[in-house]
């Protein structure tokens, strides 16, 4: 229900309209005798008043309306229909969207109240507020989607709503750690909890699935990574230990599925937005390696984050006694990286801007990050080398795709960087 409410474009706009028959009812009570002579309207100066701001509200939804279509078209045309669904959660944009409709309801309840001798000067005057107060969210408004329809404004949204994802997971992970001698469930489970539908699971319910697990003294097992799709009848949940008698359709509800991911608890599918948008800009219709660097350098800053963080793969929640009752699996380090530079390098290996700042993103990985990792990154770094010798037979545009450069083409070397083994 959460999920729905977030991306639904309507119903925060509902609210704007019940509430703006509210405080026009409330205006139309509050109206004093004595009101300013400098703010009294006639009947039907007041009258046409409002009647302009009531068709100049629906003008104004219809002009926000062709604004979304042109995003959708920039979205899926440019960049990445999975951005679409960061586009209409969106608060402002909701904002907007209630205050054009309560507006529009305020000044249509004010106009039946509209008499030869008595005028609602206080509602007409704040309906005029309300107007201000909209064009101002709507220069807002423009100023925010016409910044942030350009990819490197999305990278760097959706970078950081990525990296405050995993932060916080591994804030909840750390608050509910066993004890040392709690021993983890393994063997054959007593009973399992399938998906009565299909879709991609978004989110699991920690708390209660960790209380309910205490309730019943047993511990859940997820068998599906958040991000994974579902079939009907796929199992979500095996119990270990207690007794069989929970309610499955209960423990299923405590998994969120939906037709897409949703970043709300995958930071990996904020990673998948930027690739996504990298291996577009590369391709032949749109032929734009910066773009793709762009969003590598967005990338780097994941990566780096990911890497100085334990990623074991497999996160186990306990209740407040320290006995695991969840037992979830995760990404390791590989997995990112793999995400991160596998589809932009076989898509930009003919790009030499590309295959400069990969080999830029890879080496400071090695410079930076713990030996437990670098093994992975040596494995990308070789396919790299691979993928540039197959790419370009010219020995001197080969080592100029090798050059390490953090700006693909043009960034300052020093001496003494790294070269591939056997290269001039």
């Amino acid at each position: 229900m959460r999920q729905y409410i977030k991306a639904s474009l309507w119903i925060v706009p509902l609210f704007g309209i019940i509430l703006g028959v509210v405080l026009a009812e409330w205006a139309i009570r509050a109206d004093r005798a004595d009101w300013p002579r400098g703010w009294s309207y006639s009947a039907t100066t007041a009258s046409g008043v409002l009647s302009a701001i009531v068709g100049a509200m629906v003008a104004l939804l219809g002009f926000v309306v062709t604004i979304g279509v042109l995003v959708v078209q920039q979205a899926t045309g440019t960049l990445s229909p999975r951005y679409m669904r960061l586009w209409y959660r969106d608060r402002l944009q909701k904002a907007v969207l209630a205050t054009f409709t309560g507006t529009f309801a305020f000044a249509f309840s004010l106009l039946r109240s509209i008499e030869s001798n008595s005028v609602p000067d206080l509602g007409v005057s704040l309906a005029g507020a309300a107007v201000a107060v909209s064009l101002l969210l709507l220069l807002v408004y423009l100023n925010r989607f016409t910044h942030n329809l350009r990819p490197v404004a999305i990278a760097d949204l959706v970078g950081r709503m990525g990296e405050n994802v995993l932060a916080h997971g591994a804030t909840v992970i750390r608050n509910a750690e066993p004890r040392a001698d709690a021993p983890v469930p393994s063997g054959e489970p007593v009973m399992s909890v399938s998906s009565e539908r299909g879709g991609a699971i978004q989110a699991f319910n920690v708390a209660a699935l960790v209380a309910e697990a205490t309730r019943h003294d047993c511990t859940f097992v997820a068998r599906h990574v958040i991000g994974d799709y579902v079939p009907p009848g796929t199992v979500l949940i095996e119990v270990h230990g207690g007794e069989s008698s929970h309610d499955p359709r209960h423990v299923a509800g405590l998994i969120a599925l939906g037709a897409e991911r949703t970043i709300e608890q995958d930071p990996a599918f904020a990673l998948r937005i930027l690739v996504d948008i990298a291996i577009r800009a590369l391709s032949p219709a749109v032929n734009d390696p910066t773009t793709a660097v762009q969003l590598l350098n967005h990338i780097e800053s994941f990566l780096h984050m990911t890497g100085k963080r334990e990623l074991p793969g497999r996160y186990v929640l306990a209740d407040d006694h320290g006995r695991p009752r969840l037992v979830l699996r995760g990404r390791d380090w590989e997995d990112f990286l793999q995400l991160a530079v596998c589809e932009i390098r076989e898509y930009g290996a003919s790009s030499v801007q590309v295959c400069r700042r990969l080999r830029a993103l890879l080496e400071g990985l090695l410079d930076s990050l713990p030996p437990a990792h670098q093994p992975a990154v040596r494995t990308e770094l070789e396919l790299l080398r691979e993928a540039v010798e197959r790419k370009f037979a010219d020995p001197v545009r080969r080592a100029l795709a090798h050059t390490a450069d953090s700006q693909g083409i043009g960034g300052r070397h020093r001496p003494g960087e790294r070269t591939p083994q056997g290269d001039p």
